[in-house]
C-alpha cells in the first residue's frame, strides 16, 4: 500500500488489519509528514520487528517533478509526471502575506468550459490522493529550502475537484491532519464549476467554497460553461446559500471577463443583482488568452469600469491579480503535456 494514499484513520485501520498497533499511525505521520523521513531504519522510536513489518506492507510513492518554471513576477509552476506519460501542473502564487499553492485534481477535465485551456482536453483520469498530496509536498519542500512556507491551498488547478471527490476530500484530511501537514481548514479552498449535489461535501470538509460563475443569466453561462445546462443558476445559487447557512462562511464567486461577452456594465449590474442575497465576495478575472480560445481579454479601461460599477453598487469585489502569464501559469492557462518528449525538450 502506498502510504500517501491513506488518511490517518485509514492508516490506523490498515495497520490493524496487518496485526500492528493503531498508535503506529501517529508515529508514521510524525516521521513522514513532520520530518519528511521515509527510511524505516531511521524511525528509531519503533521496534525492529515493527519496522520490518512496516517495510513489507508500506511503500512511499509520489509523483515525480519533471519541470519547475519561474515567472518574472515570482509565480512558480511545477510539472509532475503521474504515470503512463501523463502530467499535471501546480502553481505557486506569492503575495505579501501569503504563499498559495494551486493544485490539480485530474489529468485534463470533462467540464469543457470554453475559456479554459485545460477544458480543451478531455479528462484522461482522476488523480489519486497521493498524487494530490504529492503536489503539496514537492512545492513545500522547494519553498522550505528558501525559508518560506505554503500558507494556503486552492483546488483550482487542472480538473474539476468535485468530479474527483473521494481523492480530493481524502487529500484535504491529510493536509489538515495535526500530525500530517497541519493546515487550517480555513486555508483550503475548493473551487467548482457547479456540481451542485457535491457542494455539501465541501461544507462537511470545512474547506472554503469558490464557484466559477462567469455568466449573469443561464443563456450566457451555458454558452461558456456547458455544466449550466444540468445545474442552472437558480439551483447553483441556492446551494451556495445553504453552504453559507451551514458554515457561516462567504462563498467566493469567480467571474471571468470575456470581451464582448461578460464584461459590459449591464453585466456588472446583473451580477450584483444575482449575488446580492448570497454572503459572498466576487473575484473578477480578466481573461488570460491562450491558443485557440476564441475569446479576447477586455481593454484595461473596461476592466476598471466593471470593477468600479460593482463597488458603486456595494458589492465586495476584488480583482484577481494576473500572475504567471509568461509561463502559462495564470488562471485558465494550465494544460496537460501528453508527450513526454515535449516535457523533456520544452
Amino acid at each position: 500500500m502506498n502510504f500517501y494514499e491513506l488518511t490517518h484513520k485509514k492508516l490506523e485501520e490498515f495497520l490493524q488489519e496487518n496485526e500492528l498497533e493503531r498508535f503506529r499511525a501517529d508515529q508514521l505521520f510524525r516521521w513522514v509528514y513532520g520530518r519528511r523521513e521515509t527510511d524505516f531504519a531511521k524511525m528509531t522510536n519503533m521496534s525492529k520487528v515493527a519496522r520490518a513489518k512496516l517495510a513489507e506492507i508500506l511503500r512511499f510513492e509520489l509523483p515525480k517533478t519533471v519541470k519547475h518554471l519561474k515567472s518574472a513576477d515570482g509565480t512558480e509552476k511545477f510539472l509532475f509526471e503521474v504515470g503512463g506519460g501523463d502530467t499535471v501542473e501546480s502553481v505557486l502564487i506569492p503575495a505579501d502575506d501569503r504563499l498559495t499553492l494551486c493544485v490539480s485534481s485530474e489529468v485534463g477535465c470533462n467540464m469543457g468550459c470554453k475559456f479554459c485551456f485545460t477544458g480543451k482536453q478531455k479528462m484522461k483520469r482522476r488523480l489519486t490522493t497521493a498524487e494530490i498530496v504529492g503536489q503539496y509536498l514537492a512545492a513545500s519542500s522547494s519553498v522550505a529550502a528558501r525559508d518560506r512556507r505554503i500558507t494556503n491551498i486552492v483546488f483550482m488547478g487542472m480538473g474539476e475537484p468535485l468530479d474527483n471527490p473521494d481523492a480530493v476530500f481524502s487529500s484535504i484530511e491529510v493536509l489538515r491532519a495535526p500530525l500530517g501537514c497541519n493546515l487550517s481548514k480555513k486555508k483550503i479552498t475548493v473551487s467548482t464549476s457547479g456540481i451542485v449535489p457535491l457542494i455539501p461535501r465541501v461544507t462537511e470538509s470545512g474547506a472554503r467554497l469558490a464557484v466559477s460563475l462567469n455568466g449573469v443569466n443561464d443563456e450566457v453561462r451555458t454558452q461558456v460553461m456547458p455544466i449550466n445546462k444540468r445545474w442552472p443558476l437558480k439551483v447553483l445559487l441556492e446551494s451556495c446559500r445553504e453552504h453559507c447557512r451551514q458554515t457561516g462562511d462567504r462563498v467566493t464567486f469567480e467571474y471571468v471577463l470575456l470581451k464582448g461577452v461578460t464584461d459590459s456594465l449591464e453585466s456588472a449590474r446583473a451580477l450584483y443583482r444575482l449575488t446580492r442575497d448570497v454572503p459572498c465576495k466576487i473575484n473578477i478575472i480578466p481573461f488570460n488568452e491562450h491558443p485557440g480560445s476564441g475569446f479576447t481579454r477586455p481593454d484595461e479601461s473596461q476592466v476598471v469600469k466593471f470593477q468600479n460599477e460593482l463597488i458603486r453598487l456595494g458589492a465586495h469585489v476584488l480583482r484577481r491579480k494576473t500572475m504567471g502569464r509568461d509561463i502559462y501559469a495564470a488562471c485558465g492557462q494550465l494544460r496537460t503535456v501528453h508527450n513526454r518528449a515535449e516535457v523533456l525538450n520544452s
